[in-house]
């Protein structure tokens, strides 16, 4: 058989196979249980103080 030839048997074995595939299965989004938590860090005239600094740089 050359590369890229027809094959039926395979394309049957693997129709068959997508027939079979079990699709009853239910994927719950995983549940989070904890905290969260972030820091809001500097205030906005810091940080705009901050990026000055570097532009002069």
């Amino acid at each position: 058989m050359s590369f890229g030839a027809y094959d039926e048997g395979e394309h049957e074995r693997r129709e068959r196979l997508t027939s079979q595939a079990d699709a009853e299965f239910e994927e719950a989004p995983e549940e989070f249980s904890g905290t969260v938590s972030y820091d809001s860090g500097d205030s906005a005239e810091a940080l705009l103080d901050q990026f000055e600094e570097i532009k002069e740089d």
